[in-house]
């Protein structure tokens, strides 16, 4: 078995100084993912019939094709509709697809988390004297967010490691370095297990933080 455990060792050092990006592209997308998914969530609850049928349209789209292949479309396919985007970056271009396939997902979850809290303590809320908007945001939202906390932090590591198909368009993120290391001394296995092993710590760094704020957030209320 011909496998090099110092070159592994000696390249991870080369390999972590690309952690930053990958983290920008995930962190970013899922900032703006949080916030479109919020706000078809907020359509799909609503039910207005024009809004939430464009809404369904949208999910079923993002949702049931390759989040490589939106990659693809908005880099290299959008600029040949629209001229005017063939100055956008390849960063920017992962950013977009990576958000949109998120919000996709994210809007159903939100969704879920809504409509889990009963109906009737919004009603309850409004017979003390509190207007719709004050039940909304006082009693509903904050425990749909400890609901949707769990499956959303899961969204999140599934967007860590999908940010690894940035380099098909060019980013010099942790993979693209990993497999020009792997290229350049043609020890393949030794590159991709590093690379595979930096996820793996920062997908467990991440699942430490999320089990932390879940049990943070479910403490019962101490007076």
């Amino acid at each position: 078995m011909n496998f090099d455990i110092g070159y592994m060792i000696e390249i991870l050092p080369q390999l972590l100084v690309y952690i930053p990006i990958t983290l920008y592209l995930a962190i970013v997308s899922m900032i703006i993912a949080v916030v479109i998914g919020g706000v078809l969530s907020l359509i799909l609850v609503n039910r207005t019939p024009v809004a939430v049928q464009l809404s369904k349209l949208y999910i079923s789209f993002f949702r049931g094709t390759p989040v490589l292949v939106q990659l693809l479309m908005i880099y290299f396919g959008l600029p040949q509709l629209f001229p005017w985007l063939n100055s956008i970056s390849a960063v920017n271009a992962a950013i977009i697809a990576f958000s949109f396939n998120t919000s996709a997902y994210l809007a159903e979850i939100f969704r879920a988390a809504l409509t889990s809290v009963d109906k009737g303590q919004t009603e309850a809320a409004i017979s003390t004297g509190l207007t719709y908007h004050q039940a909304v945001w006082g009693i509903v939202l904050p425990q749909a967010v400890r609901n949707a906390v769990p499956a959303t932090g899961n969204m999140f590591i599934g967007l860590i490691k999908n940010s690894s198909l940035a380099f098909t368009i060019g980013v010099t993120e942790l993979l693209a370095q990993g497999k020009l290391l792997a290229t350049a001394t043609l020890q393949f296995f030794e590159a991709y297990l590093a690379v595979g092993i930096i996820y793996w710590g920062m997908t467990i760094l991440y699942s430490w933080m999320q089990k932390w704020y879940e049990a943070k957030i479910n403490k019962p209320y101490e007076a």
